[in-house]
Formats: structure tokens, C-alpha cells, sequence
């Protein structure tokens, strides 16, 4: 495993090689060697108009460095002092609070900007230890003319004056600030560009479909997280409440059975006025020996048993 500082010192080497032909072939190809795919860089300063920052995406990377390249910049490199490292399960944190980035001017003029600020990333811990966060937070910057060009234009004033002026802002060209300016505007429409080439779709139909698809993610309500169905169980009852229940429904089907008949016996004798017959027959002998005898009852409400 290769330590984070040692690829910084990649990287430098890299950029040192670029020629004048490299194109944005050369740039992806560099982005991709030390930049992860969902990679973020971050660059935090103060110009006259107050506090700025500004965060681009993998995509836009590569055209970052570019443009240094542009505003006369004819090397670039990082230098890191007394570095901290912090591994993690899945990545590795560098936190460099002395980080020096050095870029060598040759128009307008022959100057070497040294840009001091704080610089941490985040590797991923794997065998190609490429930067997934890139933070570079600007304190301070310091332009150096060399002596030598002082003594050629001693004695002109306005090559003086010229030399007396800042080439930079913060130590950034202003095509490096422009484009971050315009990043502003392009990193919100990476959903559209990316649309556009997969789907070949022309740019207002791109972006109708964009807003299409944010309303129905607005509108759309929060999917209820499903609930498992709760299984009841049956409670066993216990041996001697289905005793006492059984009886006591025995008790209740006794005396409903004899209300029954009592009632059914007070409608038959109900039929006859004046005179009823219950017949009462029953397996054992009366008093003459008879199976069956019955009780009748007189008009004067005296009992008369028959045999």
C-alpha cells in the first residue's frame, strides 16, 4: 500500500509532463488516474467581496486544472508539511495544515505565486488510492519577481509600476476564477448534460423531463414502510373452566327442558276448558299393577286419579 503523500508526489510528477498538445483526452485521463468516479473538489478563500466557495464534481475536474494551465501557468505542483493521517474502514483522511501550492508564471510576466492554506483528502483505502474529497482552503498567497528583472527595468517606471502589480487573486489566475464562477451554473446542469447524451434529447426536452420527474418526486407521497401481519394466537382454556362451563350449561339445559314442558303441558290442558288430562306413563306399575295411569281434573277443581 502506498502512503497519500507519495501520490501527491504522483501527481505532481504528472502534471510536470504535460506538454502544450495535451488535451481534454490527457486531462480525463489524469482526472481518472487520481480522482475517484464520484469525486469533489472544494476550494474555500476571501477575496475583496467577502468569503467564497466553490465545490465541483468529478465531470468538471479535469477542466479545473486546465485552466491553470491557461492563465499563463507553465508549472504546478503541492507541497505538504508535517502531515496527519487517519485511517478509516473504507478510506484514508490527510489533513495538511501547512500546504503549499506552487504555480511558475511566465506571462504577463516571470513570477513564482506561493498559495499557503490548509488542505485535507479523503483516499480510498484500495489498491489505486484515489482522492475522493479534495479541500484546499486559501490563507494567504505571496508573488515572487526575481531580482534579476527589477535590475534590467531599474530605471523604467511603468515596467515597475507593471511589476509592482498582483497577477493573481488569492493566488488564482482569473481564468481559474471565471471558471469556477461558471461552475456555479454547470454543476446544477450535469443531470441535463448527461441526459442529452444518453438519450440524445434536445435541450428544452431534457429539461421538461427533469422537471417532470422532480414534480412527480415532490408530489409522489412517502412510501409507508410495510407492516408485518401480527398472528394471534389462541389461549388454551383451562380443564376446570370447561368442567364447570359444560355442567353449568348442563344445569341450563335441564331446567330449560322443563320449563319446556310445563309449558307445553299448560297449553294442552289450556285447549280443553273446564276439563284437562295430564297423562303421566311411566315403566313402573302403579298401584294395580297398570303401566299407565292418569289424574284427572273435575270442573270443581278436585283431582280424580284414573287408573
Amino acid at each position: 500500500m502506498v502512503q497519500p503523500e507519495y501520490r501527491i508526489y504522483e501527481m505532481n510528477k504528472r502534471l510536470q509532463s504535460r506538454t502544450e498538445d495535451s488535451d481534454n483526452l490527457w486531462w480525463d485521463a489524469f482526472a481518472t488516474e487520481f480522482f475517484e468516479d464520484d469525486a469533489t473538489l472544494t476550494l474555500s478563500f476571501c477575496l475583496e467581496d467577502g468569503p467564497k466557495r466553490y465545490t465541483i464534481g468529478r465531470t468538471l475536474i479535469p477542466r479545473y486544472f486546465s485552466t491553470v494551465f491557461e492563465g499563463g501557468v507553465t508549472d504546478l505542483y503541492y507541497i505538504l508539511k508535517h502531515s496527519k493521517e487517519s485511517y478509516h474502514n473504507s478510506s484514508i483522511t490527510v489533513d495538511c495544515d501547512q500546504c503549499t501550492m506552487v504555480t511558475q508564471h511566465g506571462k504577463p510576466m516571470f513570477t513564482k505565486v506561493c498559495t499557503e492554506g490548509r488542505l485535507i483528502l479523503e483516499f480510498t483505502f484500495d489498491d489505486l488510492m484515489r482522492i475522493k474529497t479534495w479541500h484546499f482552503t486559501i490563507r494567504q498567497y505571496r508573488e515572487l519577481v526575481p531580482r534579476s528583472i527589477l535590475a534590467m527595468h531599474a530605471q523604467d517606471p511603468q515596467v515597475l509600476d507593471q511589476l509592482s502589480k498582483n497577477i493573481t487573486r488569492m493566488g488564482l489566475t482569473n481564468f481559474t476564477l471565471n471558471y469556477l464562477r461558471l461552475c456555479v451554473i454547470l454543476e446544477p446542469m450535469q443531470e441535463l448534460m448527461s441526459r442529452h447524451k444518453t438519450y440524445n434529447l434536445s435541450p428544452r426536452d431534457c429539461l421538461k423531463t427533469c422537471l417532470f420527474q422532480k414534480w412527480q418526486r415532490m408530489v409522489a407521497p412517502p412510501a409507508e414502510p410495510t407492516r408485518q401481519p401480527t398472528t394471534k394466537r389462541r389461549k388454551r382454556k383451562n380443564s376446570t373452566s370447561s368442567t364447570s362451563n359444560s355442567s353449568a350449561g348442563n344445569n341450563a339445559n335441564s331446567t330449560g327442558s322443563k320449563k319446556k314442558t310445563t309449558a307445553a303441558n299448560l297449553s294442552l290442558s289450556s285447549q280443553v276448558p273446564g276439563l284437562g288430562a295430564i297423562p303421566n306413563c311411566s315403566l313402573n306399575p302403579g298401584r294395580d299393577g297398570d303401566l299407565c295411569h292418569s289424574t284427572a281434573v273435575t270442573p270443581s277443581g278436585q283431582f280424580k286419579e284414573k287408573h
